[in-house]
């Protein structure tokens, strides 16, 4: 998978497609929690910075096109390329820290993980939202956020088998 949604630039693309196989356990899942979310809101953060860099280009561009040329700040506007690509790598890092306890990011527009979970020998996602206070659904692997369902009894009585 590819997250590629902060920006069309090619630089910004991030492979996620070799991610851990870890599972967890609901319970194991929920204790990860509040460190995710303080890792996952790095991301976002710093997706959100892009966006404003790249708005702030584009208008400039916009703005020589129109006047036929612009004077332009040359060390301004390396600043602030500087600045993307820092947090480009930044948000590179964050989902790779994620990536390696095991946990999927998903979406950073919506702020989804998923947790790989064994069931009666099927593996599925336990799904959380940035926002969501614990972890409440989850997903065929196959059917993403879409196909979301509330855990059920055979989900929080699972517990780890020994390796």
């Amino acid at each position: 998978m590819l997250i590629t949604k902060c920006s069309e630039a090619p630089s910004t693309k991030i492979d996620l497609s070799h991610m851990a196989q870890r599972t967890f356990t609901l319970q194991e899942a929920q204790v990860l929690l509040p460190v995710l979310k303080s890792l996952l809101k790095q991301a976002i953060d710093g997706k959100k910075l892009i966006e404003t860099i790249d708005a702030e280009f584009q208008a400039l561009g916009q703005r020589i096109f129109l006047s036929g040329g612009l004077l332009v700040e040359i060390g301004k506007a390396a600043t602030r390329r500087a600045e993307r690509d820092k947090t480009v790598q930044r948000i590179k890092d964050v989902v790779a820290e994620i990536d390696a306890t095991g946990v999927q990011v998903k979406d950073l527009d919506m702020g989804l993980l998923d947790f790989p979970c064994v069931v009666d020998g099927n593996t599925i996602l336990l799904c959380w939202k940035m926002g969501e206070d614990n972890i409440t659904h989850w997903h065929g692997v196959d059917e993403g956020y879409a196909g979301r369902k509330p855990i059920d009894e055979t989900i929080t009585k699972l517990k780890k088998k020994p390796n």
